[in-house]
């Protein structure tokens, strides 16, 4: 008899575990609280763990075809753009990972993945109320009262889970003093500006990353500064017209006449989650943001996402019913630590990137062409094994 699930939350976790849950033999059923799918969302990076993840879900060749390649990666100084060092990416990476770095639109991800799964197996205008549990099943209750059963509850519902307050009591999400303004900009609107394929200028509290998106046809733009005012976390909230261009003042002309040109800036809060000792309890358990929401500066959040939903998967191949909590456990045990790492070197990475001009941005620069010299794909490569349990 093989289990059924859960799955609240139709992000790219939530898809991705469903997809994965259901090549185990799991019956699945995802649940989602917004009405359609929308394009929101911009750019995301996708390294080598999770393009390598994303071959194991049958999924790599559509999401490459509407992706980008970039050669390397260049790191700038903010205010004459002088190269920094600069990391290898393109073939060299895949031959050396076994999985290309790729940056694509979110939407052609999220839209892939929906495409993977049965339209009758996701419900959308759905909001979970309550959650229980037993040592037979887990089931959750929605909004119009509605009570759905299965073996299994995966809780992919984002940064701001609900479930995990069920699970684990109160524990909000934690404003990291950073906001991002994001912006696309079609290509022919940029062609002028001499722009490396992948550009990351650092600056005293603040950086500026911008990289092709959609084959090519779109730049994606994250600015990102530091600020202790919350800021409002939402994809649709628009910065306030040449703010933009305020909060990055006297830097090179190339970040800003991005910034200058582009038409819709949005506004951005940057938060994350407090680690936690364990995600789950019994049949029930968190996944991707809920689990380890963590700042982007290593773009390793929706890689880790994926990778989680692989790990799921794979524990839960050919399980009964009544050995879910066990699968559960082995899925945990190999990813918490994991995605705990990560999200600690990406609140590193942060420190690292907005030090301020001196002796601290001239050392960080030191050591940046030294690991370049010894290691042509960079510090964040270390987080690249495409085995997705490692």
């Amino acid at each position: 008899m093989r289990a059924t699930a859960i799955v609240v939350g139709a992000g790219i976790g939530g898809l991705a575990a469903a997809l994965s849950l259901r090549r185990a033999g799991c019956a699945v059923t995802v649940v989602e609280q917004v009405p359609r799918f929308a394009e929101v969302g911009a750019g995301i990076q996708l390294a080598p763990n999770a393009t390598g993840a994303l071959r194991q879900l049958g999924l790599l060749d559509a999401v490459a075809a509407r992706a980008a390649r970039p050669s390397h990666m260049s790191f700038r100084t903010w205010s004459d753009g002088t190269e920094i060092c600069r990391y290898t990416l393109g073939r060299e990476v895949e031959d050396a990972f076994g999985a290309p770095y790729l940056q694509v639109h979110r939407a052609d991800l999220h839209e892939t993945l929906a495409a993977a799964i049965p339209p009758d197996s996701v419900r959308l205008s759905t909001t979970v109320v309550a959650i229980d549990q037993d040592d037979d099943s887990a089931s959750v209750t929605t909004a119009n009262g509605e009570h759905l059963t299965a073996d299994l509850v995966v809780a992919a519902d984002g940064i701001r889970s609900p479930v995990r307050r069920r699970l684990f009591g109160a524990d909000e999400a934690v404003f990291s003093r950073t906001a991002a303004y994001r912006a696309l900009l079609p290509a022919h609107e940029v062609t002028d500006l001499d722009l490396p394929p992948f550009g990351v200028w650092l600056g005293p509290d603040r950086h500026f990353v911008h990289y092709w998106v959609r084959r090519g046809e779109l730049l994606n733009v994250v600015a990102v500064f530091r600020t202790e005012t919350p800021a409002q976390e939402s994809w649709t909230a628009q910065a306030e017209p040449g703010e933009q261009l305020t909060e990055f003042e006297g830097w090179d002309p190339r970040p800003l006449s991005i910034l200058e040109r582009a038409g819709r800036v949005f506004r951005y809060g940057l938060h994350t989650r407090t680690p936690l000792a364990r995600w789950n309890t019994g049949r029930v358990t968190l996944l991707g943001d809920s689990a380890h929401a963590m700042v982007p500066f290593a773009a390793q959040g929706a890689a880790q996402a994926i990778m989680d939903a692989v790990v799921l998967g794979d524990a839960l191949a050919d399980t009964p019913p009544a050995g879910v909590p066990d699968a559960l456990d082995r899925y945990v045990d190999r990813r918490l630590s994991t995605a705990t790492r990560a999200q600690a070197g990406s609140a590193r990475a942060g420190e690292d990137f907005h030090l301020p001009d001196g002796p601290e941005a001239r050392a960080r620069n030191a050591r940046m062409v030294a690991y370049a010299a010894k290691n042509r794909f960079g510090p964040f490569s270390s987080a690249w094994a495409t085995d997705a349990g490692t």
